[in-house]
Parts: C-alpha cells; structure tokens; sequence
C-alpha cells in the first residue's frame, strides 16, 4: 500500500515518498503543490521527511503501489539504453555529487531561479547524507539554517 498525492494523483510508495514528493513539487513548481502544503502542515518547510510524513499521511488517500522486486531487474533483461556507467555517474565530476544516477538533472535549468532551485535541493541532500553518517550526539541539539 502506498499513498496518491492529493494535488495530482501520483502514488508514492510511503509517507515518506509521498512528502518528499509534495515538498519537492512546491520547491520546484509552487503552485497548488505549496498550497496545499502552507494550509495542511504551516512550517512545512522546517520540517524532516519523517516529520512532513507524519503530518501529510492523515490528508493523504491509501492506493495500491505496483512493487518491483529485485528478481525483475536483473541486468540480464533486454532493452536498449545506457545504465549510467559513465565516470561522470560513478565518482567522477559529476557536478551533482553523490546524487544517484537515476535522478534527472536538467542539463539546461529553464532559468536561474530553477537552476537556483536545483542547487539548493542537492545541497540539503547533501547535507542530509552528511548528518546521517554522523554519530548521534544526545546532547547536543541540531543545527538549523
């Protein structure tokens, strides 16, 4: 079971997917994404994936998610296309750092906002990373922006 994003429909696999795709959107897009975000969590914005899961699931309707188990995407299968195994994708200079592969890079941001944008997402991804491998200190309190 997964959940349908109440703006556009789109399921998601969890709660967590299901925020980080609303929040993303908003970043992004704006529009009623961001909306729906500033009137069902104020703050959303200061929130982690878990906490934004928390809150969105109650608004959110259950749906089936397709499953793809890892017996159907064997490197054995047949179709033509690139598997991302160039060095920019593999520790190389990839400006996107250790963003996955799979993830959809603009080559040419329609603007600067955009391009802004993007930065910036990838940045609090990296930072997020950064923070998860870091020992937890109890005492210690988080840092914020």
């Amino acid at each position: 079971m997964g959940y349908s994003c109440p703006i556009c429909g789109d399921p998601q696999a969890d709660g967590v997917h299901l925020a980080n795709h609303l929040a993303i959107t908003a970043m992004a897009r704006g529009g009623e994404h961001e909306e729906f975000l500033d009137e069902t969590v104020p703050g959303w914005q200061e929130l982690g994936e878990e906490e934004l899961a928390a809150e969105l699931t109650d608004a959110a309707e259950e749906t089936e998610y397709p499953q793809v188990f890892e017996d159907t995407t064997g490197p054995d299968h047949e179709h033509d296309h690139d598997h991302g195994t160039d060095p920019a994708h593999v520790g190389g200079t990839d400006p996107a750092g250790s963003i996955p592969f799979e993830t959809d890079m603009p080559d040419d941001p329609a603007d600067g906002e955009t391009e802004d944008i993007v930065e910036e997402a990838m940045e609090m991804t990296r930072k997020r990373r950064a923070n998860a491998a870091e020992p937890d200190d109890s005492d210690e309190e988080p840092e914020t922006e």
